[in-house]
């Protein structure tokens, strides 16, 4: 990655282990497709009426040659689930533009 990995927590302190997952995530990513430029993550602490309880916001926003990749709002009560489908569908996204990327596109036949 040229510029660090990126990573907000707003509305609730600090988490070593969460942030250690995150930049696990990203490497991961990063060794799928190591053209990454950039990739920021912020973790947001959403505080519902009692009665409902908390829900954890993941945003994940990827820079890569040409594009730029955004996740946005993964919810879940759990701040590591939350994080695994935030990165799960990043991953799709950087799945697909490779595959644009090397035009692995696929062709329709008229009349099929």
């Amino acid at each position: 990655m040229q510029i660090p990995l990126q990573i907000t927590f707003r509305h609730f302190p600090t988490s070593d282990a969460l942030e250690a997952r995150i930049r696990e995530k990203a490497a991961k990513l990063e060794r799928f497709f190591p053209h990454i430029m950039s990739c920021r993550v912020v973790v947001e602490e959403q505080r519902l009426h009692q009665q409902q309880g908390k829900l954890f916001n993941v945003s994940i926003d990827l820079h890569i040659p040409g594009h730029e990749l955004v996740v946005n709002l993964e919810r879940n009560e759990d701040a590591f689930v939350a994080v695994r489908d935030a990165f799960r569908d990043a991953r799709r996204q950087l799945e697909e533009s490779a595959r644009l990327m090397r035009g692995d596109v696929k062709a329709h036949s008229p009349g099929a």
